[in-house]
């Protein structure tokens, strides 16, 4: 739950701890914008004000899922001018994501990282209970990938954003959010699973 504006002061609390993270952002958006309705802090807004601040460590931060509306005609120039990996959502259609957090774990290495998933990364077929929805998204199964791929990374936190039921019937995007949150439990370090 929440929206993605949370993510912002969870990272000041632990880049003071930790020092810049690593990041795996999994969305439809970059959330990198300026100003939104004019306000600078926004859920379409926290990448560019935790880049603003230091707390990434820009050369380890892979936002993946990437699609949609946009308020600029190049929405990824931001992220990838501060040296962010994005992977659209289209490099994702019909394949397997296994190979491609092989890569993400070689560059997250062996220092803290963070995991911040908005449920719009998923297909509003999947996921219908969110406030900004776009279609031609991620499946659960390559949500699973992702998350499981971040196994044996040392996560320092992680968060699930932007579910909201009211815009779902069926409680499908509630039950599917709690699902990833419990799956990004059970990668944390130290967690023993069977």
């Amino acid at each position: 739950g929440g929206d993605h504006t949370i993510t912002y002061p969870i990272l000041q609390a632990l880049a003071a701890k930790h020092g810049p993270l690593g990041l795996v952002h999994v969305d439809a958006h970059t959330d990198t914008g300026d100003v939104a309705l004019g306000e600078k802090i926004y859920h379409g807004t926290p990448f560019r004000r935790c880049v603003e601040e230091g707390l990434l460590d820009c050369s380890r931060v892979v936002q993946i899922g990437i699609r949609g509306s946009s308020y600029s005609p190049d929405p990824y120039a931001y992220s990838q001018q501060q040296g962010f990996r994005v992977i659209p959502a289209e490099k994702c259609w019909m394949k397997s994501l296994e190979p491609l957090m092989g890569e993400v774990r070689a560059q997250m290495g062996d220092k803290p990282m963070y995991i911040s998933f908005d449920i719009d990364a998923l297909d509003p077929a999947y996921a219908p209970g969110t406030g900004t929805p776009e279609i031609a998204g991620l499946t659960p199964a390559q949500a699973l990938e992702i998350i499981r791929g971040c196994k044996g990374l040392k996560i320092v936190g992680c968060d699930l954003v932007e579910v909201s039921p009211m815009y779902d019937v069926s409680g499908n995007t509630a039950l599917l959010g709690a699902n990833l949150l419990f799956e990004m439990l059970c990668v944390l370090p130290g967690v023993k699973t069977l």
